[in-house]
């Protein structure tokens, strides 16, 4: 299995972006299709535990835009063959200071890459 192959690197470099200023830009039909669309998909937060893609989309058209104001402080891709990445991104959400971690592990489904799990944590104070 090759390990980190330039292009899939690239591939879901690209749709990590999307997903991340789909994020920014509360772009919910983006967000929506960043999302492997299935009952099995998951993202967990320290609030709930989401499971299926209609749960995810009742979260995202209720939540406050305003509050996914951020800016990274670290990304890091491993991509596992051409089918399977994991991508863990450090950031500083604006609102309140908070440093949050986020991993989504992303899988190409039908040519496409699609988040099948995600999950949002927060630094506690120090």
């Amino acid at each position: 299995m090759k390990i980190d192959e330039e292009l899939v690197r690239a591939e879901v470099e690209a749709a990590s972006d999307r997903y991340e200023a789909a994020l920014l830009g509360n772009d919910l039909d983006t967000l929506d299709a960043s999302f492997w669309q299935d009952a099995r998909v998951l993202r967990v937060s320290a609030k709930d535990e989401l499971l299926g893609i209609e749960n995810i989309r009742r979260f995202r058209a209720g939540r406050v835009p305003t509050d996914a104001a951020r800016d990274y402080l670290s990304r890091l891709i491993t991509c596992f063959g051409d089918h399977t990445a994991v991508v863990n991104i450090t950031f500083l959400r604006k609102s309140d200071s908070r440093v949050g971690r986020q991993s989504q592990t992303w899988v190409r489904i039908d040519d496409s890459w699609r988040i099948v799990s995600a999950h949002i944590s927060f630094r506690e104070s120090e």
